[in-house]
């Protein structure tokens, strides 16, 4: 039964953001219904089965465990009680050219050791780099990132202030690492976790080597069975809570009274509620809401600087490859060119740099017996053709270059064959331009410069997700799913 005078709260979308705001509201009393266009919770991190394989169809990194720990210590339970997680090692592989491949180590002592074979002396450099990225984490963590960035008075306090000094704000991250170290591959190597971010090295401000930190020092993770079993938990913790899940209901509108959200329109069916968390796609929720009542205009969005979409493929292999890592980077060939091609004039890459993941090299359960599950990304531009002619003209680049690399045949292998791009992620996810990853992580769209998380014209509709604050990614999207209950909360009061 519901209890007299119980707050009502509606979350749109049930990706990571969606049930993390969820779930908090619920705990504090709410009664919570969480609206899912899709079949599947998970937003960009559902998985897709065929044939006996398994895939992750979105995120594959698992980075910044305490993020995860700290989410579930929320509701009372442990990372452990919910799924089997690993640390790999090697972390993953990154391949320069054929028989030119790094295999970086899960040992710290071991990461020193191949710094210093590539490059004499680097190793003490590392130890300061990553004193310095530890300093700017555990800054970030504790002071930045769970901070709502509704107004630059949270920021106005001397001990923020002294640490924003160290932070490195306003140089790039790409002059920091090389005043470090002069060897271009260990700069590449460095470098690498910024893609994560949505912008080349050299627009993306030096604090963000704090990822460094969170690859090299706190490591590279699986949960065993794929990310989707993050997913999973985090819809039991939810359901645990109380929150009412109903999926496959396409949010129609908003409708509001006097500068008030009212209710939801789903599939014809019209939701109350006290308050609203948007955590679908922020643009697309915008909008949708008549003019009057948007945060920001269409050339707002068309100006913001967005971090990339992506070609993917999710093939299974009748055979074992040999070679590959559970993670593998190909940069066999120019960074430099494949981002200004992202970036500075939008087209289809000319030699792509790509990405491969290959959880059956870790996890058994997610390939038949024998045989290996791949999923092959490559990061393009957001709103450029995507044709199926073109997709398959990549598809052959990435095997090509892939069976070079390994020296072995491949492509006669593949079995299964499914391709993901621009077009799937504006119709699954509504994603703005068919970006994969948010906002990029500019000084100029950071903090209190991203689209804010409380509409201004609204009383009661918020926002959560990878294109407002803290920033894209999984960690972040857990994270700012609490942050905008917790701004809920702080409005509203408990839900009973």
């Amino acid at each position: 039964m519901i209890p007299s005078g119980q707050k009502k709260a509606i979350v749109i979308g049930a990706g990571f953001a969606g049930l993390s705001a969820a779930s908090k509201l619920a705990k504090e009393g709410f009664e919570v219904t969480l609206l899912e266009k899709n079949a599947e919770t998970g937003g960009r991190a559902r998985k897709l089965e065929i044939n006996g394989f398994t895939f992750d169809m979105g995120p594959s990194w698992y980075w910044m465990p305490d993020v995860f720990e700290a989410y579930f210590k929320e509701f009372n339970t442990t990372v452990a009680q919910q799924y089997e997680l690993i640390r790999l090692d090697p972390s993953y592989a990154v391949f320069f050219g054929k028989d030119d491949v790094f295999r970086v180590p899960a040992n710290l002592h071991e990461f020193y050791a191949l710094f210093e074979k590539h490059e004499p002396g680097s190793s003490v450099q590392l130890k300061k780099f990553l004193a310095d990225a530890e300093y700017k984490y555990q800054v970030s963590m504790s002071d930045f990132v769970h901070k709502p960035s509704l107004s630059i008075l949270e920021f106005m306090d001397l001990r923020i202030l002294n640490a924003a000094l160290r932070m490195d704000l306003f140089k790039s991250i790409s002059t920091y690492i090389r005043k470090h170290f002069k060897n271009e591959k260990l700069v590449q190597l460095l470098e690498f976790p910024v893609l994560f971010l949505g912008a080349k090295p050299n627009e993306t401000p030096a604090l963000y080597s704090m990822m460094n930190y969170a690859d090299i020092v706190l490591g590279t993770w699986y949960p065993m069975g794929g990310m989707a079993k993050i997913v999973d938990a985090m819809v039991a913790v939810a359901k645990q809570q109380g929150v009412k899940i109903l999926t496959n209901e396409t949010v129609e509108r908003i409708n509001v009274k006097d500068s008030k959200a009212v209710s939801v329109t789903s599939n014809g069916k019209t939701y109350d509620a006290d308050v609203i968390i948007g955590a679908a796609d922020y643009h697309h929720i915008e909008q949708n809401l008549e003019e009057k009542y948007r945060n920001y205009s269409e050339a707002y969005w068309k100006s913001r600087k967005m971090a990339p979409s992506c070609l993917m493929y999710y093939v299974g292999i009748n055979k074992k490859i040999e070679g590959l890592e559970h993670h593998n980077l190909f940069f066999d060939a120019p960074f430099d060119q494949h981002a200004e091609e992202i970036y500075d004039r939008p087209q289809w890459p000319a030699n792509p740099l790509f990405y491969s993941t290959c959880a059956s090299k870790t996890d058994t359960t997610v390939a038949p017996e024998g045989m290996e599950n791949l999923v092959l990304l490559i990061p393009i531009a957001v709103n450029i053709e995507d044709t199926e002619e073109i997709r398959e003209k990549y598809f052959n680049i990435m095997m090509d270059r892939l069976e070079h690399l390994t020296g072995q045949q491949i492509k006669q292998h593949v079995i299964v064959k499914k391709s993901y791009a621009i077009s799937d992620f504006k119709k699954d996810y509504n994603s703005f331009g068919g970006n994969a990853y948010g906002l990029a992580n500019t000084l100029r769209q950071t903090a209190i410069l991203k689209p804010s998380l409380k509409n201004k014209k609204i009383s009661n509709l918020y926002y959560a997700g990878q294109l407002t604050v803290p920033g894209p990614g999984v960690p972040p999207s857990i994270i700012s799913g609490l942050v905008a209950a917790k701004e809920v909360i702080k409005k509203f009061g408990a839900g009973s």
